[in-house]
């Protein structure tokens, strides 16, 4: 019973679609719902984004992020970004446009 209970539970832990960036790496669990092509996470234009003094300025444009329906301007302090490990811009928008739950950014390098 045992083996057919861990047999089941692989099964399904191998169906669930992964959380992943376009290139390969994973978001954390608590910022993504979804995948990389239809979840609420992707990466965005590095023209989105901003630096500014502590932090960053996020400007999306209809089309920038797929679930971005309207202009949006989002602030957020530099110790609050998450790393990204591929050197590009990623939003995750939950639980709905208005709303950013994760942003990761590549190494400020200073």
């Amino acid at each position: 019973m045992r083996v057919l209970l861990t047999a089941v539970l692989s099964l399904c832990a191998s169906s669930v679609p992964a959380h992943e960036a376009r290139t390969g790496w994973r978001y954390d669990s608590y910022c993504c719902n979804g995948d990389g092509h239809s979840g609420d996470c992707q990466q965005i234009p590095s023209k989105s984004v901003s630096i500014i003094q502590g932090g960053y300025k996020v400007t999306l444009a209809p089309g920038d992020h797929r679930l971005a329906t309207h202009a949006h301007i989002f602030h957020g302090p530099q110790d609050r970004a998450r790393k990204s490990h591929d050197s590009e811009y990623h939003l995750c928008l939950f639980p709905d446009e208005n709303t950013p739950r994760c942003f990761y950014a590549p190494d400020m390098g200073f």
